[in-house]
């Protein structure tokens, strides 16, 4: 137990999807094939709760979200969200809106690098869960679909209006939230929302191949990185190289940097620590 933890012990059994840890790569996978996957009340609360937790798995360096057979995730169940949505009171209704977006928020907050594996479609908040990982590892057979116009809501859910821009630019975002089209996977390629395409017999090769690299990478150094990028989308240039200068004078004092001084003068590769 992590002694940030305190008396607070991690989760063991998430029931609403596949959570498993193969050496230093934890794996999240969406486990209802037969309705491609949708997103329920119940497993957007268990994704917000593992986020939370997952900094605190000893040894994990590495996050892989994927969906089981031939979809990635279909957004939310219609039947198990949206009809029950329409029961609900105004506080009822925030409080699911606001916990959709935390997903999102733990998502970019985590400091462990996360990729996304996918295959088939990525629709409406499966788009977004996407969107908000660091990779996105995409298959042929890859889709995309920001659909919540279609349904009668805002593009701009759960932060995709604040991040698609920062990722596709404004006019691609725009057309995208605001129109809800599918595009497939070279359309999305071209407008910058996928990090590496490849076969779908490729897929899960090209996955645990990003997974492993990362995972033998300077892991304190990723986990800055994806800070600052995060946190810089809002900050002003001053504030902004400021930042940079002390997360880089902090990381100076790291075994990491002195280990690539140490391997570079050697003439070996470097043994990572992530200290």
């Amino acid at each position: 137990m992590s002694r940030f933890r305190a008396s607070a012990p991690l989760t063991t059994d998430w029931q609403h999807f596949d959570f498993r840890v193969d050496s230093s790569v934890a794996t999240i996978t969406l486990n209802r094939p037969e309705k491609l996957n949708p997103l329920t009340f119940e497993s957007y609360a268990d994704l917000r709760d593992l986020l939370a937790e997952l900094p605190h798995h000893e040894g994990v360096k590495v996050l892989v979200i994927r969906g089981e057979g031939r979809g990635f995730c279909g957004g939310g169940d219609v039947q198990e969200i949206i009809g029950e949505l329409l029961k609900m009171d105004a506080d009822g209704l925030m409080r699911f809106t606001k916990m959709t977006g935390e997903v999102i928020r733990a998502m970019r907050e985590c400091p462990i690098p996360i990729i996304a594996g996918i295959q088939g479609i990525a629709a409406g908040a499966g788009s977004v869960v996407a969107l908000a990982a660091d990779f996105r590892v995409v298959a042929t057979s890859g889709r995309f679909a920001f659909l919540f116009t279609k349904v009668g809501l805002s593009g701009g859910d759960m932060g995709a209006a604040y991040l698609l821009p920062r990722v596709v630019g404004l006019g691609h975002a725009t057309k995208l939230l605001m129109l809800g089209d599918t595009i497939d996977s070279a359309t999305a390629d071209k407008y910058g929302l996928v990090s590496e395409l490849v076969a779908d017999d490729e897929l899960d090769s090209a996955v645990g191949a990003l997974a492993a690299r990362l995972a033998a990478g300077p892991t304190l150094a990723y986990a800055q990185t994806k800070s600052l990028l995060t946190k810089e989308l809002d900050m002003p240039l001053s504030a902004s190289v400021e930042l940079d200068a002390m997360t880089q004078a902090l990381l100076m004092t790291s075994d990491d940097h002195a280990e690539f001084h140490a391997a570079f003068t050697a003439k070996r590769p470097p043994q990572w620590k992530g200290r």
